[in-house]
């Protein structure tokens, strides 16, 4: 709000029945202490008609009933409206009770300052490690906590877990192949991903205690698939998984708070929330145009008159407080997609159920006439208590947006003015607002599967010439299939992605000279240290964003490889390799081209 006085609406915090407000208000339905009272002039109200956004299954009504509900220059009174403020009061808090009125009241006089939200919570970011007591994921533990990185792990077995990794071990114990045990709780503050899960092959005679046949692969024993199946790991663990953290990870186009996207639609309740606060006379309103939007679709409509009489000269809109908060830390800022007029503008974001408390604040300009895509990050918020800056607030938290604000004012912040301001009707068509990821982007999900994945129904391929599991995908529980379908899983999934395809897994150290390459057609073998390496450095390079590669040393099979722990190979620039990489190269390619279903 943009009023410096003390507000009797400010005191108030009431939830309620969010019911529209009835036209018949007497009297005789006030309570006396209200009638008797000399209020000041500052008071919080709404347009008569309070608009709501709408499923797509009701824009036919709320058409026909917006179009009763459109506000003129000459509507516009020019004295404070009491009935208005209590409309608006039964709007945002639902039926005001005389007592709680009193109450606040009395608490707001004796102490006038804003609300402060709690401290926000530490959004510097996770990185989970999903399979990481296995060969690779334990060597990416060690990495990341080396590199400092606060690392969190998903593990079955909590016991073997901490004997490996540590008893300080931040840790899930979860099964990907359960989705029940994904509890989303788990995974908050989780902001990057490295899955290192892999369905367990075993020899069937058995092993040693310390795996070492396992460790040398499947080409010198006859594997067995040991505990669950490819398809339960692989595929549906993966999409477990997936679900399990799309929400802290973010998605690449962002999250949709409010609008209309394609053919996803966002509802919000917004009301009118004008300069009546301060004793003005200004009126706004929220409407739906079913065929305003730039193309040609429905898109919500801020529109209204402002007046500087009676010291007033500002409107806004603002949503409900929403029923649960919304956890935007994924992501880096708002994006507004909107039809402008030449005038600024500003967004407010809240993060305390309060009424009258700190709002997040940002101005944007528009171009009159223009649709605009205009992002708003969440580094230039400042906090913002009736258009004064709050210097000793806390940081704006991410994780916990309470309600939306749009307004239109003749001030700024710190009793500075907006040089747009114009008295008059104006109108601010706006489609939809969302999150959005900055760019460039860096993967969020690492994910180690397989060389091989599109090779066992290749038309014309040579099987003698290929690796064991290529050879043996079907009775391995067709392995390769599901791990295929497990990565386009995670392309489709809308997360910033890398698809690591390792040819053989050995236990030799990194350091060697290594090919990369596209289209799965590579053998030979690799390091699970290097494999770890890589997909660490894959988390912080724009170049491995979006990009499914094979991966081999240039090692051959008959040739060991050691390190001279004296004279140990430099540190790898992985860049180099990643800057040679290409989108939607999977090796499908040539599947796509074939009638032989995968």
């Amino acid at each position: 709000m943009e009023c410096c006085s003390i507000h009797i609406s400010s005191a108030l915090n009431l939830q309620g029945s969010s019911s529209p407000f009835g036209r018949k208000f007497s009297n005789k339905s006030l309570h006396p202490w209200l009638l008797s009272s000399p209020l000041p002039k500052p008071f919080l109200q709404l347009n008569d008609r309070p608009q709501f956004f709408v499923s797509r299954k009701s824009l036919a009504s709320l058409s026909s009933r917006t179009k009763s509900g459109s506000i003129s220059a000459e509507a516009v009174k020019q004295s404070w409206d009491f009935g208005r403020f209590l409309k608006t009061l039964y709007f945002f808090n639902g039926p005001p009770s005389p007592a709680k009125f009193f109450e606040f009241l009395i608490e707001k006089l004796s102490s006038p300052s804003p609300s402060k939200p709690e401290k926000a919570m530490d959004t510097s970011g996770i990185i989970l490690v999903a399979g990481a007591t296995g060969g690779v994921g334990r060597r990416v533990v060690d990495i990341l906590r080396k590199k400092g990185f606060p690392v969190r792990v998903l593990v079955r077995n909590e016991e073997k877990a901490r004997r490996m990794l540590g008893p300080d071990i931040d840790l899930i114990v979860g099964d990907i192949t359960k989705e029940s045990t994904l509890v989303p709780e788990y995974f908050k503050g989780v902001r990057k991903v490295i899955n290192a899960v892999s369905v367990i092959v075993g020899p069937k005679e058995g092993d040693t205690p310390d795996r070492a046949k396992y460790s040398q692969g499947i080409k010198f024993f006859e594997p067995e698939i040991k505990g669950d199946s490819p398809e339960m790991v692989e595929y549906i663990g993966m999409k477990n998984l997936i679900n399990a953290v799309k929400g802290s990870v973010g998605l690449r186009k962002g999250k949709l708070l409010f609008g209309f996207e394609d053919n996803n639609s966002r509802e919000l309740a917004w009301g009118a929330l004008d300069d009546v606060v301060m004793g003005g006379v200004s009126e706004s309103t929220f409407q739906i145009d079913l065929t305003g939007s730039e193309v040609g679709g429905p898109t919500g409509v801020f529109k209204g008159v402002v007046s500087t009489a009676n010291n007033g000269g500002f409107t806004s809109i603002r949503t409900k407080n929403f029923s649960v908060p919304e956890d935007v830390s994924a992501y880096d800022g708002l994006e507004l997609h909107l039809k402008g007029d030449g005038r600024r503008y500003k967004l407010i974001i809240r993060t305390s159920r309060n009424w009258d408390t700190v709002g997040y604040t940002a101005s944007f300009d528009t171009v009159a006439g223009q649709w605009q895509s205009i992002r708003l990050p969440f580094s230039s918020l400042r906090p913002i208590f009736r258009a004064r800056t709050v210097s000793d607030a806390p940081p704006f938290d991410r994780t916990s947006v309470i309600s939306l604000q749009l307004m239109f004012s003749k001030f700024e912040y710190d009793g500075k003015l907006n040089p747009t301001f114009a008295e008059g009707a104006f109108q601010l068509p706006v489609s939809s607002i969302q999150t959005y990821i900055k760019d460039p982007i860096c993967p969020r999900f690492v994910h180690v599967s397989s060389a091989g994945v599109t090779r066992p129904e290749r038309p014309g391929l040579d099987l003698s010439k290929q690796p064991p599991a290529v050879r043996l995908n079907k009775e391995l529980g067709f392995i390769l299939t599901f791990k295929l379908k497990g990565e386009d899983s995670l392309r489709e999934s809308g997360m910033p992605y890398a698809i690591v395809r390792p040819c053989a897994l050995t236990e030799e150290p990194a350091g060697a000279d290594l090919i990369f390459d596209q289209g799965d057609n590579i053998t030979g073998k690799i390091s699970r240290e290097e494999i770890a390496c890589i997909c660490v450095a894959a988390l912080d390079s724009t170049y491995a964003c979006d990009k499914t590669f094979e991966v081999k040393s240039v090692i051959p099979f008959s040739e060991p490889f050691t390190v001279d722990p004296e004279n140990p190979p430099p540190e790898k620039d992985y860049d180099v390799y990643f800057k040679t990489l290409k989108e939607s190269i999977t090796g499908k390619e040539i599947l796509e081209q074939s009638p032989v279903p995968v």
